[in-house]
């Protein structure tokens, strides 16, 4: 499951793309305006940008420079512009593909589809995430403390690099289950994660109390607390 930022001036164009990319079962986050779309986008490190062109109170060329500046995700850029010029802005502002309104909404999620592909990487080339002692290798499928591999089970290796991916995120539990592809499960409901995460907090020896890796939000669910740095593999 990827987290798919929406940005369109326009709700039914909004609802519209929220209907396909929820049906090829992605998260979906939204915005209405330029700076809106800025501030969603530091706050929830969206997997892939649909941005129109035409924004109030920032357009979208000038919101994929900002990104751009500071990220590598996929932007498609959305607008009724045409023209060769056009295109070339965008493309020379940063965005990864242009899409000309009225578009079909089954070639958009071809493309959208084919930019995951491109841009996720494989567990062998993900980053080594560290927080301090702690240390997460995708491609290793390991967790270190100091200098001994935790005994965690697969389910909570994936609940925690869900988490470290995303450090301040807060999680609800059923956005948990989502995110470590367990969704259509029928045996994972939300409370396991409960479990899950205190068994895993007991082989951290982290307390729930004074946490230094998960944190509980009440009523909100969890986040990773400690600043996470990401390591090329081979490198820690």
């Amino acid at each position: 499951m990827a987290t798919i930022l929406i940005v369109d001036d326009d709700p039914k164009i909004r609802d519209l793309l929220r209907l396909y990319v929820e049906r090829e079962g992605h998260r979906v986050v939204e915005a209405g305006d330029g700076p809106a779309a800025l501030e969603v986008a530091a706050r929830t490190q969206p997997d892939l940008v649909l941005l129109d062109v035409m924004l109030p109170g920032l357009d979208g060329i000038e919101v994929c420079r900002r990104l751009r500046a500071s990220s590598a995700v996929p932007i498609l850029l959305l607008t009724a512009r045409s023209g060769d010029a056009d295109k070339i802005i965008g493309l020379d502002t940063g965005a990864d593909d242009y899409v000309v309104k009225p578009f079909s909404p089954r070639e958009l999620m071809a493309r959208v589809r084919a930019h995951l592909r491109r841009h996720r990487p494989t567990a062998e080339d993900e980053p080594v995430l560290i927080s301090g002692a702690l240390a997460l290798d995708p491609g290793a499928i390991e967790i270190r403390m100091a200098d001994h591999v935790v005994d965690a089970t697969a389910f909570e290796f994936r609940i925690l690099r869900a988490l470290m991916q995303r450090p301040g995120r807060v999680f609800s539990r059923d956005e948990l289950i989502d995110a470590i592809h367990g969704a259509d499960d029928p045996g994972i409901i939300d409370r396991t994660i409960d479990v899950h995460l205190g068994r895993l907090r007991r082989k951290l020896g982290d307390d729930a109390t004074t946490p230094r890796y998960i944190a509980t939000v009440r009523s909100a669910g969890y986040k990773f607390v400690g600043p996470v740095e990401r390591h090329a593999p081979g490198s820690d």
